[in-house]
């Protein structure tokens, strides 16, 4: 029998995927839980938009992270940190503080999650990479100064 997965199912498949499964299997478990429908034709139709508009949702927000990765290639963030003697800062520069002055300086929204760096204790040029999703990634200049 074949069925059109509502959630993932454990050894069967992923949401949303066509799949064969046995016909007690379907009536006794899978249909009356409502991890699954049967592959009526409007259900198959119903599945394909859906897979469509995901492909065409994934496309976009792909093309968004691609416009930020080049957005801050090559550029840099600067930032002003309380330090004391010897180069060193009190505390530390995290992502967070990074993301928010990449928003205020350049205008681009980057998560502090997608930044990928130790916290930063001195002052100077750092270099920073951010991971944008979708298998992009970027480095950029971080310029910590004193306050």
């Amino acid at each position: 029998m074949k069925v059109i997965l509502l959630q993932d199912v454990r050894g069967k498949g992923k949401k949303g995927e066509m799949i064969e499964a046995a016909e007690g299997y379907a009536r006794n478990y899978l249909l009356p839980r409502k991890l699954a429908v049967l592959a009526t034709a409007d259900a198959v139709n119903t599945m394909n938009l859906k897979e469509a508009a995901r492909r065409k949702e994934e496309a976009a927000n792909r093309a968004a992270a691609v416009a930020a990765a080049d957005a801050l290639r090559g550029k840099t963030v600067k930032l002003a940190a309380k330090g004391g003697s010897g180069e060193r800062l009190f505390g530390a520069v995290t992502g967070k503080e990074i993301a928010e002055a990449a928003k205020a300086q350049l205008g681009v929204d980057v998560s502090k999650q997608q930044i990928v760096t130790d916290p930063i204790k001195t002052f100077g040029v750092h270099e920073v990479r951010a991971k944008l999703g979708y298998e992009v990634s970027v480095n950029f200049s971080v310029e910590v100064t004193k306050e």
